[in-house]
């Protein structure tokens, strides 16, 4: 795995893969930027994770909201509210799903415990799927649109829940990989093309692959002891992109954000319907 960009990041969060201009968007939540190869936004509030609207448009998600964001201009429009009367929380990992809803998990900002929830806005509508999380990771979708995924990392279990066909969830959610006997701990994930969900385990130096079936299959190791979140990027979707974070660590390469090419195409990041 090698540099993709050599900016420290305090908490490096939320890579999108942006598929109409071809270009790898993530965050510092905690420097409050939002950063690309070619430019750095800053923002008077933590900001997290987003999915794309059009080519010049992010649905962005900040501690107190939901934005539409003008990669051109820099202006930003409140879509909707997003536990603003709660100063303790902030949002932290989101992504578009297939039906053109955008899942958002929010946590405490010193990961106060059940402090967070997870979200899905869909056409105007937000509601809460998810409550007392403490720290909301994990959040992807299988290709087909019939699962969702997401994780409490404190829980050490990767849930995976069942959508209906306007992606809202259906039924209750089961434990897709559990943890605790390894001791690992799940961060952001992405699914490829195939079904495969690939896990940063912060603290572990790794991004892991496991199968439809849950089963562990290979890791890919990270060059930074707290990889954050994974994303495919590339003309082909065969680029695996990762952030991490420098919260905590004097260590070479914390905070920076890697790629690498692979054999396995990941899925295109999915538009969100405003």
């Amino acid at each position: 795995m090698q540099v993709f960009d050599d900016r420290v990041c305090v908490l490096g969060e939320g890579p999108l893969w942006h598929p109409e201009r071809q270009e790898l968007f993530w965050f510092d939540i905690l420097g409050k930027r939002l950063l690309s190869k070619a430019r750095v936004w800053s923002f008077d509030e933590q900001v997290s994770a987003a999915g794309w609207v059009d080519r010049d448009m992010l649905l962005v998600a900040s501690e107190t909201g939901l934005w539409r964001f003008d990669l051109s201009t820099g202006a930003r429009d409140l879509v909707a509210a997003l536990e603003a009367d709660t100063p303790v929380t902030r949002s932290n990992d989101g992504r578009a799903d297939p039906f053109g809803g955008f899942w958002i998990g929010t946590m405490g900002k010193a990961s106060e415990p059940r402090a967070g929830a997870i979200y899905r806005y869909f056409r105007g509508d937000l509601r809460r799927l998810v409550d007392r999380v403490t720290v909301s990771n994990s959040i992807c979708f299988s290709p087909d649109g019939t699962f969702a995924y997401y994780t409490d990392t404190w829980s050490q279990q990767i849930m995976r829940q069942a959508l209906d066909g306007q992606g809202w969830p259906a039924g209750e959610a089961s434990v897709f990989v559990d943890l605790k006997a390894e001791g690992l701990n799940p961060d952001g994930s992405v699914v490829d093309a195939t079904g495969c969900l690939w896990n940063a385990q912060w603290g572990a130096a790794r991004v892991a692959r496991y199968g439809p079936d849950g089963a562990f299959m290979d890791a890919v190791p990270v060059p930074a002891s707290q990889a954050s979140c994974p994303a495919f990027g590339g003309y082909d979707l065969d680029i695996l992109h990762v952030t991490s974070a420098a919260v905590g660590l004097d260590e070479d390469g914390a905070g920076q954000t890697f790629s690498m090419k692979l054999d396995v195409k990941g899925q295109a990041e999915q538009r969100v319907i405003l």
